[in-house]
């Protein structure tokens, strides 16, 4: 029922976007002021506490608990399994901000800092270090932990309410399907939040090599192509369809990172990552808790309350998907595989993106700020065209975001099929294909009812209910990992003694 009322929901937004766009953006951005105002903190506060919590339980003696049985084997191989998750949780975002964050930091700077210095260069990669490393990799590594574990180790449903089933609180257990329920309206919205942007990179792509107009109908058209070609790939089920897609894009995203390291300022790239890393760990905490109380600054808000509520809204789908696909792995292996090296990767990514996009800048003046300012999907583009067989990489570039968008489109047609079929973790395809013509209707209202300001909006206000139901879910995590490791801790004890006897005897 909760989960008929939440597309029911859906299709209201779609519905209000399409045909009263001005007055819908009018009330996201009212709530956007209430919440970034009056709770911004709680996503400053929730998110370094799960960066905390994830590195505590890899660490500790909980993280040699297996997901699944102990003999149980992986059932992808560790390429395979962190090509999906990575292309799930980041792909298009990585292509979209690569170039367009950097640079816009640069220009506006965070508060403190100078525009258009170096040291508002520094401080770009700085944020975009911290904006798409260990903060959004620990939302949705323990989001996954939890709904993986209690799938697996418990065998409950593949459903957020099932996470928080070692409560012993009674309302918290009558609350499980509104839990159900916020998880499908925030996946939506996060998943058309990600498939807004896709549509402007596309867009932007194909003007730079076709040279075709950026506008508002052909970005509905790629929404409307592309919805078609992942419900295709979401019907043909994940070891076919989301499985290869997902080999193919990462290898396609290192063969254009390597290009750009190859053919761009190689030696500022890598001086990039080393100063940048240096800077992140020294700031971590600082940037973890800052807030702007005595600034007239909207830059947290704009930038990292919106990271957090993205990654937030994105939880339950990337954290559904992840723990599909992890059967088999210890809690150890799991954080390690969906937190830190994915960090690593985002941070390589972006020191060759980024690092390259203010080299060009600063040093080469390459127009990259002037064409990020007119429209930030073109950022990419206006860099290629600087380089070595620029058109080629515009081309690549172009084909990595319609894959990315591919694969996490039928990624999210699976995870919303599984949540509105009891956690089936093989739902029906007419159902994946409602839940995808949902997701693009929704990537679409928002286009029209005010393009990407629209899209973060939405995505920053359905995020903040399902925040406490991530916090309830990671105290029943806890509250599992301790009764499962003294269980197995007794088990074993009681192994040990029978064979001390037996040895005797």
């Amino acid at each position: 029922m909760q989960i008929m009322l939440s597309a029911g929901f859906i299709l209201l937004v779609v519905m209000g976007g399409i045909f009263a766009p001005d007055k819908m953006a009018a009330v996201l951005n009212d709530l956007l002021a209430v919440l970034t105002r009056d709770f911004g903190w709680l996503y400053l506060w929730m998110v370094l506490a799960l960066v905390l919590f994830a590195a505590f339980v890899a660490f500790s003696r909980y993280g040699d608990l297996k997901l699944g049985g102990e003999d149980e084997e992986p059932e992808f191989s560790s390429g395979s399994w962190f090509a999906m998750l990575f292309a799930a949780g980041m792909g298009i975002g990585l292509v979209f901000w690569g170039v367009a964050e950097p640079i816009s930091h640069y220009v506006t700077a965070p508060p403190g800092v100078q525009s258009g210095t170096a040291e508002a260069a520094n401080a770009a990669m700085r944020y975009v270090f911290f904006h798409w490393g260990l903060h959004p990799w620990a939302v949705y590594g323990v989001v996954a932990l939890a709904i993986a574990f209690f799938q697996y180790r418990r065998n409950g449903d593949a459903l957020i309410s099932t996470a928080t089933s070692a409560l012993p609180w009674r309302p918290v257990r009558s609350l499980s399907g509104l839990f159900n329920g916020l998880a499908v309206v925030a996946t939506a919205f996060g998943v058309a939040a990600s498939l807004g942007m896709g549509a402007l990179q596309i867009n932007g792509g194909l003007h730079a090599v076709f040279g075709i107009d950026i506008s508002k109908p052909w970005q509905v058209g790629i929404i409307v192509v592309t919805t078609a070609i992942f419900l295709a790939s979401a019907v043909s089920g994940v070891e076919k369809g989301v499985k290869l897609l997902s080999n193919f894009n990462m290898l396609m995203a290192v063969l254009l990172a390597l290009a750009v390291f190859l053919f761009g300022p190689t030696v500022a790239i890598i001086d990039t990552f080393s100063n940048t890393l240096g800077n992140y760990l020294s700031d971590f905490i600082r940037m973890s808790l800052r807030a702007t109380p005595f600034r007239d600054s909207n830059w947290i808000g704009t930038w990292t309350i919106f990271y957090w509520a993205w990654w937030i809204s994105w939880s339950p789908f990337v954290g559904l998907f992840i723990a599909r696909v992890s059967r088999g792995r210890t809690i150890r292996e799991f954080i390690v595989g969906t937190v830190l090296a994915p960090s690593l990767l985002a941070f390589l990514w972006f020191s060759i993106f980024g690092g390259s996009a203010l080299t060009m800048q600063i040093w080469q003046h390459v127009p990259i700020a002037a064409a990020v300012k007119a429209d930030v999907a073109t950022g990419l583009f206006t860099m290629f065209q600087a380089l070595p067989f620029g058109l080629a990489m515009s081309v690549v570039a172009t084909i990595l975001v319609l894959v990315f968008f591919i694969t996490s489109g039928d990624s999210a047609v699976l995870v919303l099929g599984m949540m509105s079929t009891g956690g089936n973790p093989n739902p029906p395809a007419r159902i994946k294909i409602v839940w995808g013509v949902l997701v693009a209707g929704i990537a679409i209202s928002l286009l029209l009812a005010g393009g990407l300001q629209a899209v973060q909006t939405a995505t920053i206000v359905f995020a903040l209910p399902l925040t406490f139901v991530i916090g309830l879910m990671v105290v029943s995590l806890w509250r599992a990992l301790r009764e499962d490791w003294t269980a197995e801790h007794l088990r074993e004890r009681a192994m040990r003694r029978r064979l001390r006897e037996m040895a005797e005897r």
